[in-house]
């Protein structure tokens, strides 16, 4: 059964399409990442399907409501935690869970079980009586999924949960999302942390509002175009400069201390690029070649969309 159905959603803003003829869909029960970088029509398509606003064209439902004809009705059966959650600072853990519970109208029988529960579930409970404003990143995110949660939401949107959270944190923050997997929740995430979009059982990479690519993360590095190379030098941001200068037909990217070059003649580009550099004066190290990561893929796709049409 789908728990989000998505036709063609659009979003403009001045003459400036945010969303563009967005289609895709979410199973139940999934975690589902919705994966690009700032600008990449991340939030405002979280917005859209949250009734928060009204797409220019399209339509959309969660959990079986559309979300401008019925939205009061689909806010009951969703929790979203945006970017810059409402976190009452002055409030210690306790308080805020329980004033979100009043905000969602969670019965008074059985509350204080409830939020027990979720503070234990999400390694609160030994902090429950202090302020949130003295909380760490990474706690203050997992007290605000806590509060997202307390109504018992059947999907949950969750934009850029981890944005700025140390990767301890982040790791920690994952393993709840796959706890609540087991409660039959649907969890429709955005990131720009590709690493992290390799732990959704599917995802949808975006790029200037369009939809680039969607399936799970196997088959979006199909996607990838030919064969991918890894080079190994002593400057390896100044060499992809470089590369990107000098061999622009191909998909070049720097990855941490390394260079990737995608090219589907791999030895003749292997064997340019080892030339190129060495006559710049950069030491290589070394060249292979190697699997693909989703940010390959997205760097490649990307270059697709750039490529002039014949």
């Amino acid at each position: 059964m789908q728990a989000i159905r998505i036709e063609l959603l659009t979003k403009d803003f001045d003459g400036l399409t945010a969303v563009d003829a967005l289609t895709l869909s979410v199973e139940e029960g999934e975690i589902f990442g919705l994966v690009g970088p700032d600008g990449a029509g991340k939030t405002t398509t979280m917005r859209l399907l949250t009734s928060i606003m009204e797409p220019s064209s399209g339509e959309a439902w969660v959990n079986g409501h559309h979300t401008v004809q019925e939205a009061e009705a689909l806010k009951d059966g969703i929790g979203y935690m945006s970017q810059r959650f409402g976190l009452y600072p002055d409030l210690t853990v306790m308080e805020n869970v329980d004033f979100y519970a009043d905000i969602y109208e969670v019965p008074k029988k059985g509350r204080t079980e409830k939020i027990d529960r979720l503070l234990a579930f999400s390694n609160l409970t030994p902090f429950k009586k202090r302020r949130a404003g003295n909380l760490s990143g990474g706690m203050k995110q997992k007290l605000g999924l806590a509060c997202a949660l307390i109504h018992t939401p059947k999907v949950l949107f969750l934009d850029e949960p981890t944005n700025g959270v140390d990767p301890v944190s982040r790791r920690d923050f994952w393993r709840i999302l796959y706890q609540l997997l087991r409660e039959k929740v649907t969890i429709f995430v955005s990131t720009a942390y590709l690493d992290e979009a390799e732990r959704c059982n599917r995802l949808a990479l975006v790029h200037k509002g369009k939809l680039l690519a969607v399936g799970t993360p196997d088959e979006v590095k199909q996607l990838m175009r030919g064969t991918l190379l890894e080079i190994r030098t002593n400057e390896p941001r100044r060499a992809t400069a470089l590369l990107r200068e000098r061999m622009a037909e191909h998909s070049v990217g720097v990855f941490g201390d390394r260079v990737h070059l995608a090219s589907s003649e791999p030895e003749a580009a292997a064997a340019q690029a080892e030339q190129l550099l060495a006559q710049a004066g950069f030491r290589v190290e070394g060249i292979r070649r190697v699997e693909p990561t989703l940010e390959d893929v997205f760097v490649s796709a990307v270059g697709i969309e750039r490529e002039p049409q014949p």
